[in-house]
């Protein structure tokens, strides 16, 4: 490929000069207004007074599925996948999509990270960590099984798999039914001469996959059960560990404490040793990159590993392109360049991006393309506010909305900047914990905030873009075909924890956009990608010719 063209052409009927305000709302998806649609029931009047502006000035897109590179319709599009295509403005074969097509042409058996990996079958074990789930978000079953078959096929003689209960993209209790069909598995590798087993688990909140270095705690608790064979919880068999653990108080299985397997002598089955593979499953990067430091890393000292065993580790995929982390991976990751946010920064548009830890990195990292650091430190600055330690976000649902509004109009104010992007994670954040009552607190604390930055970009005569990366918080309940909520045997309503397959909104507007501006009534399967080209042209530039096309038109009206 020839080196890029970055010189984007003037809109011939956009004047540039306005500074434009680019909204992320996580998780504010569009559904049926009922109970259980916290957006509708939350007080959220800013939002609910752009709605009166469609069509023209609000409208719905696409948010999961093949809109975002993922293999089918019934795949929810999540946070990463989401600001992938927000900022690249053209759909990449994503997560899912590129190991379901590793795995179906067997490439992924031939590739340098199996090669690398498989150095070891001869005399170690072959170690599997990841999230036991078919929610389709960080991993999913049938992968897992298919890694299993491949890799017993490739000469693994002894394998064990250090399972995370999910709970979350997935109903609560599902986890029962994983973890017999996984024990099903590998009793059939055991029949074939293969040393196959479950070696220790725990819930995916409370072991393994903290991310963004919220909670290292969350790790090292993985760590010791997988690595150090040491938990608090010792069972003969995955399938009585989760049972009982389940069976107290408040338990559930996104918070299941950490257990190991242990054999007749109590001694666990699967401790990682010296010459062992490990494998982390999960296709999704963000909750994969701290258990990947404490592998990979030599030189580490965030929480004492007791023992640093010298195995051959691969991802996945590669959780992150710019630490190159980690250094092996099963599956090349999509290769995303030239996204908006390049594009603009080489056509001098000075650049602010905020949120609170927890979505920091996808209005920056993924927004950029998996890529982390600056385009150009001059004409950028990215601010990331600490996100709460040590609590579960419908403690405080208001999380750090104000302070990314309070961040967000200070900049948009300043005059230094051309476009001011920010993620708010409420409707997200607060919307996986079940929590209904806490999650309408967070939605219109989020209202709230886009408020106040739209105020900002009223005052500077700018323009506005609002939309979100995916649904979550407009629906709560678990729904049977015709839609009506689902009961479990007690007769309660069964809470949905997991994003949705729901459209977003996207709104345009504020005292720069011109009246003539509205949303194209022809492009009916708009989605996230659409995004990109619709912000250059705000910023009055023509987007490249293979984006996907702009949501707006101007009218000679």
């Amino acid at each position: 490929m020839g080196s890029t063209d970055w010189k984007l052409p003037d809109h011939q009927k956009i004047a540039k000069n306005k500074v434009v305000g680019v909204v992320v709302l996580d998780g504010w998806g569009e559904y049926k207004d009922d109970q259980y649609n916290c957006i509708h029931t939350a007080e959220t009047p800013f939002m609910d007074s752009l709605k009166k502006n469609a069509p023209n000035r609000w409208r719905l897109i696409k948010a999961h599925g093949s809109a975002v590179g993922l293999p089918t319709e019934d795949d929810m599009g999540n946070s990463e996948v989401g600001h992938n295509a927000l900022g690249a403005g053209r759909i990449f074969a994503q997560g899912a999509k590129l190991v379901d097509l590793a795995l179906a042409s067997g490439k992924i058996f031939k590739g340098e990270g199996f090669k690398y990996i498989k150095e070891c079958f001869g005399t170690g074990t072959l170690h599997l960590i990841g999230l036991l789930s078919d929610g389709g978000v960080h991993s999913r079953l049938d992968q897992l099984q298919l890694l299993l078959k491949g890799a017993s096929e490739h000469g693994a003689k002894r394998i064990r798999v250090h399972i995370l209960t999910d709970g979350r993209d997935v109903l609560d209790g599902s986890s029962v039914g994983f973890v017999e069909t996984l024990e099903n598995d590998l009793e059939d590798l055991r029949k074939k001469g293969v040393d196959a087993r479950i070696a220790s688990g725990g819930g995916r909140m409370y072991v393994t996959m903290d991310r963004y270095e919220n909670d290292w705690d969350v790790v090292k608790r993985g760590w010791d059960a997988q690595v150090l064979g040491q938990a608090p919880y010792k069972f003969k068999s995955a399938v009585e560990a989760v049972k009982k653990l389940r069976a107290e108080p408040k338990a559930n299985d996104q918070y299941l404490p950490p257990f190991v397997i242990v054999d007749e002598n109590d001694k666990a089955v699967g401790p990682i040793v010296d010459g062992d593979a490990v494998v982390t499953i999960n296709f999704r990067a963000d909750r994969m990159v701290m258990l990947a430091k404490a592998l990979e890393y030599e030189n580490f000292d965030t929480f004492d590993r007791v023992r640093f065993p010298k195995i051959r580790y691969a991802g996945m995929l590669q959780y992150d392109g710019e630490l190159k982390l980690p250094s092996h991976y099963l599956v090349s990751p999509p290769e995303i360049d030239r996204t908006s946010g390049e594009y603009l920064v080489k056509n001098g548009i000075r650049t602010f991006a905020c949120s609170e830890t927890v979505k920091f990195g996808h209005v920056t990292f993924f927004w950029n393309g998996n890529r982390s650091g600056y385009f150009n430190s001059e004409l950028e600055e990215y601010v990331e506010i600490p996100s709460d330690v040590g609590i579960t976000f419908n403690q405080e649902p208001k999380m750090k909305a104000v302070e990314i509004g309070e961040k967000a109009k200070e900049a948009i104010l300043s005059g230094r900047f051309d476009q001011i992007r920010v993620n708010i994670p409420n409707g997200d954040m607060v919307g996986h914990t079940g929590d209904i009552e806490a999650t309408r607190v967070a939605c219109k604390a989020a209202d709230e905030a886009v408020k106040m930055i739209i105020d900002a970009i009223e005052q500077v005569g700018g323009i506005y873009v609002i939309t979100a990366d995916h649904g979550n918080a407009e629906d709560m309940v678990k729904r049977n075909k015709a839609g009506d909520p689902l009961l479990d045997k007690n007769g309660k309503i069964q809470i949905l924890t997991s994003h949705t397959l729901q459209p977003v909104p996207i709104a345009i507007g504020g005292p720069g956009l011109a009246p003539n501006i509205r949303f194209r009534q022809d492009l009916a399967g708009g989605g996230l990608a659409n995004v990109a080209a619709t912000v250059i042209n705000l910023h009055g530039f023509e987007a490249p010719k293979d984006y996907e096309p702009s949501l707006i038109e101007v009218t000679d009206s």
